[in-house]
């Protein structure tokens, strides 16, 4: 999951807003609320009313939680502010949008024109959002060793691990940081390690910290070595040069007069450094290729039957097309051209139904594969259904290195300005396990996520296997996979639950998935870009 929720604030500005008032200008305010359940719509916060103008700038920001994985329905409204009551029902209506935060946020900033209800426009009225995200974006990276640490067991030497703690607000130690344990060593060096400043010392320098290193035992009774205090302030010296600090063991100092310390622990190196967020590349122009790959092996059984996951209810639904609907619909507004290339594998075409596709084009047309919207992939999953001969055998590898041939080609400009999803429709039956596996390494190494749904009621151990959550998936040769690109969902998990719910399961790890794999290649952000108007 997303270590926390990334927080936004909206600016609002308005141009040509209806005059209500008599003899002078409107007095506006922006209100914005967010489609809970159903049609329910609640208020997140509104801007400060100002006076006599028709193109007010709010300074007050609107705070909102941002979830990639969610579609998160917004509505902003203006409103003439003629008394001092909280309640909006007697104030005029200037006009309102309604929008996505992830259109916002893809467009950095979005002007649209105020509507007084769904097709009237309100007068020449437009609205202007910009979203930021709010956040201290640094991090802490440190590289630390110890000398000379007391000895705490009778057999060997010590096994010594460092936790580091701020001072919470509460006055309470709040632990921050465990490194790995160096076995029998009293000299040890601890390997490089990184943590968000806001979770480090809720970026404040001078924020008290405390670092107790301790002898590890197996029971779980680990043995003070010896602690020491300092501060983020005190910690940054050692950029120039080794900062050193006395590990003193409480109970010892008390004891002893001569005692001097436990040991000595160096900061060899603090450095603060930039990290960027999902946002911070999907404002900066990240686009966010999605491709389809639909499973029309004979396992999903003969689509004219009730029984087969192919059938198509009297409403024109089937499993397939919900968890496309599903997942699409937030992957969709980070597409700027919302052209989508769709695939099918595993089925016999027309007009020779000779040997089984393992990547054709889902509309049948291999030189353009691209569908408009979501819902041109079910249209052109509904007109070729009924022409397919479902076959087999089920590979996987010709779709994901069909794809990772173009996120090649993307990944040769050496910016963070394109990555790619594919979805991966499946009934789980997998013939080229040890293909697919390969062409999973390969493709750790490119901007690329694989999200797979299991359709039907098949055993899917082979697609948890492709889903290295319990341990690293490695190729057929032994290497191990870059970074972890595939997530794997069975939809019966979803059947019941509402639609968004699939798409928050399968989504959740794509944003760590692309700022894991910018981050590998070194890349910043891009700019942002100047902006759009829609």
């Amino acid at each position: 999951m997303t270590d926390c929720v990334s927080k936004v604030e909206l600016t609002v500005c308005c141009s040509n807003l209806l005059d209500k008032d008599v003899g002078s200008k409107s007095d506006p305010l922006c209100v914005l609320l967010q489609k809970s359940s159903g049609d329910k719509w609640t208020e997140l916060g509104r801007t400060e009313r100002l006076n006599n103008t028709s193109s007010p700038s709010f300074s007050q920001r609107l705070k909102i939680d941002y979830y990639f994985e969610t579609v998160q329905n917004l509505k902003l409204g203006v409103y003439d502010i003629d008394n001092s009551s909280v309640d909006l029902g007697d104030d005029d209506y200037l006009g309102g949008v309604e929008v996505t935060l992830g259109q916002i946020v893809s467009s950095k900033t979005l002007t649209r024109p105020l509507q007084l209800k769904k097709g009237k426009p309100a007068g020449k009225g437009t609205i202007t959002i910009s979203a930021e995200e709010i956040k201290d974006n640094r991090a802490i990276e440190l590289e630390m060793e110890a000398k000379k640490l007391d000895k705490k067991d009778t057999f060997g030497k010590s096994d010594p691990f460092l936790e580091i703690f701020k001072k919470a607000d509460d006055g309470k130690w709040q632990l921050v940081h465990r490194t790995e344990v160096v076995k029998n060593n009293l000299n040890p060096t601890w390997r490089k390690f990184t943590v968000p400043l806001q979770t480090f010392c809720s970026s404040d320098l001078e924020r008290p910290l405390k670092v107790d290193c301790s002898d590890y035992d197996s029971d779980g009774s680990h043995d003070l070595i010896g602690s020491f205090t300092t501060k983020v302030s005190e910690l940054q010296k050692a950029s120039g040069s080794h900062v050193e600090f006395e590990c003193v063991h409480p109970e010892k100092q008390k004891k002893k007069k001569s005692y001097k310390n436990s040991g000595v622990v160096t900061v060899k190196s603090c450095k603060l450094l930039t990290q960027y967020t999902f946002l911070d590349y999907v404002m900066g122009g990240c686009q966010i290729n999605f491709t389809v790959g639909i499973d029309f092996t004979g396992s999903n059984g003969d689509p004219r039957s009730a029984n087969s996951l192919h059938y198509m209810s009297p409403d024109g639904l089937n499993q397939y097309l919900s968890a496309l609907w599903s997942v699409g619909q937030v992957v969709q507004d980070y597409d700027t051209d919302k052209l989508f290339p769709a695939f099918g594998f595993g089925a016999k075409l027309p007009p020779d139904y000779q040997a089984a596709h393992h990547e054709f084009a889902l509309n049948f047309n291999p030189t353009n594969p691209y569908c408009q919207g979501i819902q041109g992939i079910v249209e052109a999953y509904r007109m070729v259904m009924p022409q397919l001969r479902l076959s087999g055998p089920t590979n996987f590898s010709p779709l994901i290195n069909h794809v990772a041939a173009i996120a090649s080609a993307a990944a040769q400009t050496n910016s963070a300005s394109q990555y790619f999803v594919l979805l991966i429709l499946t009934d789980g039956e997998i013939t080229d396990f040890d293909q697919t596996r390969d062409a999973i390494v390969r493709a750790s190494r490119l901007p690329l996520s694989i999200i797979i749904v299991g359709v039907g009621p098949a055993d899917f151990k082979a697609m948890e296997l492709l889903d290295g959550d319990d341990g690293v998936l490695r190729s057929t040769v032994g290497e191990a996979v870059a970074r972890d690109i595939v997530q794997f969902v069975p939809f019966r998990k979803f059947k019941d639950a509402p639609m968004a719910s699939l798409a928050k399961s399968v989504l959740a790890e794509v944003p760590n998935q692309l700022v894991s794999y910018f981050k590998m290649r070194g890349f910043e952000p891009q700019k942002p870009k100047a902006a759009a108007t829609s």
